[in-house]
């Protein structure tokens, strides 16, 4: 039975809370002032549901309100769910996929990873579901998306498909979807991509020697910053990024910061005296105002990673940069007898083994020099 009626209300004049019963109170804070208030039980968990302000919500709307409430609580609706669903703006792929690289980019330590993970969603899929809906997309679409560059590009297509499935993952853990991305059934719905063995071509090590040697026939940055990359083992980013103030020449060390390395820790390489040298014959490339080593054509730029495979491709060898670390890991393992976990530190990679890593305290920075001399002196020999 209700307990309250419009002339009881009316004669109302302390505040506080007055039951209408079935959940509906009316919260009094002045005369004629207050505002509605339902209790419910969704789930086994109370809920509090406003129902408006007392004065522009009568005691009738109050009450057909908890009845289509509690008619959605019997259907298995979570009426304080609904109404939040109803309050969310969803964004489209765009505005999602933006929102994203901007929370993520700062945690990426690749400077080129953070440009490249935007730029591909720019130029692969902004253009064809850019103004859709978040929620509005399904496997169907992704599949027709990927479909034009899934046989061409494969490995662009493998990196596009996964920055739409983070984009989606994201927008269902924001509440925007009631799903992750359907990875899985896209996959199934395009063709078998052709295999790769996942190595870099690399250049055989006895190569090397020969090829540098008539690497310095000519001299330009490119060519300068191709024979440092390859004498110190590092990758083509560390090399092109690479500035005077990490250089340490009274130690003979190059200290690469760790934002700049891949596995985000700091690492010091030993140098030649022909690395050393290289660094002197770049000095009249140098340009004080943006103080990288191997500066672009802008000088405030370093050289484009094509720039240095240019090299390579104007010598008819069909090699990659990156497969300089290869072979000199190749020559260490056939030609010397230092310990694995010497070439491994002097790649910069991360211990495989997290028991072995934990315990481990050096960079094996001393035997590294001697093996930094012996590759020189095969190189030069």
């Amino acid at each position: 039975m209700k307990k309250l009626t419009a002339t009881k209300i009316k004669n109302l004049k302390e505040p506080g809370k007055y039951s209408d019963g079935d959940g509906l109170t009316l919260i009094l804070t002045a005369p004629m002032k207050g505002r509605w208030n339902l209790r419910v039980q969704i789930n086994g968990r109370r809920r509090d549901i406003g129902l408006g302000a007392f004065g522009i919500v009568s005691l009738a709307e109050a009450r057909d309100a908890v009845f289509l409430i509690r008619k959605d609580i019997q259907n298995g609706l979570d009426p304080v769910a609904e109404r939040q669903k109803a309050k969310l703006v969803i964004p489209t792929f765009k505005e999602a996929a933006i929102k994203v690289h901007e929370e993520n980019r700062k945690g990426w330590k690749n400077g080129k990873h953070q440009k490249q993970w935007i730029r591909t969603l720019e130029k692969y899929v902004f253009p064809k579901i850019g103004n859709r809906l978040v929620n509005d997309i399904e496997g169907p679409v992704i599949r027709d998306v990927l479909s034009p560059i899934w046989l061409d590009k494969p490995e662009t297509a493998r990196r596009v498909k996964q920055r739409i499935g983070v984009v989606l993952d994201w927008s269902y853990a924001n509440g925007f979807r009631s799903t992750e991305a359907p990875l899985r059934s896209v996959g199934r719905g395009l063709p078998k991509q052709p295999k790769k063995d996942g190595h870099f071509a690399a250049m055989p090590y006895e190569e090397v020697p020969a090829f540098l040697q008539s690497l310095r026939s000519k001299q330009n940055v490119s060519r300068l910053a191709l024979e440092f990359l390859i004498l110190t083992a590092t990758r083509s980013g560390e090399v092109r990024g690479a500035e005077m103030g990490e250089i340490d020449i009274d130690n003979r060390l190059w200290t690469i910061p760790a934002e700049r390395m891949k596995m985000g820790k700091v690492h010091a390489i030993p140098l030649t005296d022909s690395a050393l040298d290289v660094l002197r014959r770049v000095e009249p490339f140098f340009a004080p105002v943006s103080n990288l080593i191997f500066p672009g054509k802008n000088v405030k730029r370093p050289l484009s990673d094509m720039t240095l495979l240019k090299v390579l491709k104007i010598a008819s060898l069909p090699y990659t940069v990156h497969g300089f670390r290869s072979s000199f890991r190749d020559w260490v393992a056939e030609q010397t007898s230092y310990p694995g976990e010497v070439a491994e530190a002097a790649l910069a990679h991360s211990v495989a083994n997290k028991v072995e890593a934990a315990y481990r305290r050096t960079d094996y920075l001393e035997k590294r020099r001697d093996l930094m001399r012996d590759w020189e002196q095969f190189c030069f020999g």
